[in-house]
């Protein structure tokens, strides 16, 4: 008769043993299930992460693809004497409380006029010494300048256009809900005189960065 007792010690000690198999068979799954790991997405597809108060390259490649069509349908690029059109980058400005990389924008636009066929693109033009813009376009007021007083203007050919720009973002905010709009325009001129602009604006709304549109 005294030999049950023990017999159930034995057990309930056994059972215990169990339990904490188990768990500590099952924890390390658990951690594992929560942890994300890397994998390649579509760039700018569903799957990208919007931030309510950055640029995301999904915002670039949109209004990249925006300035590309509309540039295109217009005939602003056919008014050249001599075709393709020759075209100057100058300054894009940006006017966002965020850091922006201009050139995800500009060279986006860049490959495509040059792969139309329409335009070549005129490298290292137009930028002041010390960094600081003449004016709202600063190729396009070099341009004036070596027309009306450069030696070089008879024998060197000049660009046709120069394109410039601005990124401007809009906070809004009620109760835990930040709201941001990126207004991304675009002029394309010759000398002073805009022939063709656009606009695309992109608005996000959340309380944090997420997954997905």
């Amino acid at each position: 008769m005294k030999r049950l007792p023990i017999m159930n010690r034995i057990k309930k000690q056994m059972k215990k043993l169990l339990i904490y198999s188990s768990l500590a068979a099952v924890i390390p799954t658990l951690f594992s299930g929560c942890a994300t790991r890397g994998r390649v997405i579509t760039t700018g597809g569903n799957e990208s992460i919007v931030s309510v108060d950055q640029v995301n390259i999904q915002d670039y490649m949109q209004a990249a693809e925006t300035m590309i069509n509309s540039l295109l349908e217009s005939d602003a690029l056919d008014r050249v004497p001599n075709p393709p059109a020759l075209m100057a980058i100058s300054r894009v400005e940006n006017r966002t409380g965020v850091q922006v990389e201009t050139d995800l924008l500009t060279k986006k636009i860049r490959i495509a006029l040059n792969k139309s066929g329409k335009v070549i693109t005129r490298m290292n033009f137009g930028v002041g010494a010390d960094g600081k813009p003449l004016t709202e376009d600063p190729a396009g007021k070099v341009i004036d300048d070596l027309g009306q007083f450069g030696s070089d203007a008879k024998t060197t050919r000049l660009p046709d256009f120069t394109l410039s720009g601005k990124i401007i973002q809009t906070r809004a905010r009620a109760g835990n809900t930040h709201q941001s709009t990126f207004s991304f325009q675009l002029s394309l001129a010759r000398g002073n005189n805009a022939v063709w602009e656009d606009e695309k604006e992109i608005t996000k709304q959340g309380s944090r960065s997420a997954v997905g549109f």
